[in-house]
């Protein structure tokens, strides 16, 4: 494959943010995690939303995240043929539970597979956009 066909192949790891998610988009590329909480129930949540998915409200906000979580399950993934996920494998695809209280997907980086535990603690960390393949 040539050069200049590889640098137009599509990405599939790079968000679309839109006017709403913007902010959750620019604090990640600070290295800050968002989330949004319900100033009627008092609850997170994760993903952002505009209106608090327990008691529907709309008087939500964005909340600066500790980044603490404890690992909820796990799986390696060893196939991907998604670029540029391919060249990240094998990759640990992961479920945890902030701090806060919200769960989310993510991936889980800087920990050998082999030391992974449900309950371990973990702390938030970000990659470039243009790391990790592709």
């Amino acid at each position: 494959m040539s050069a200049e066909r590889s640098a137009a192949a599509p990405r599939f790891d790079l968000p679309e943010p839109d006017a709403f998610t913007r902010p959750y988009w620019d604090a990640a590329a600070e290295g800050r995690l968002l989330i949004r909480r319900c100033a009627g129930c008092g609850r997170a949540h994760h993903y952002p939303r505009e209106f608090c998915p327990y008691c529907w409200g709309e008087d939500v906000s964005w909340e600066r995240a500790s980044g603490e979580a404890t690992l909820y399950t796990w799986s390696v993934v060893h196939r991907n043929d998604l670029p540029p996920f391919g060249g990240r494998v094998p990759y640990v695809a992961a479920v945890v539970d902030l701090a806060e209280g919200p769960r989310m997907m993510t991936e889980i980086v800087e920990c050998a597979h082999d030391a992974l535990r449900v309950g371990m603690g973990l702390a938030v960390t970000f990659r470039e956009a243009g790391e990790g393949g592709g």
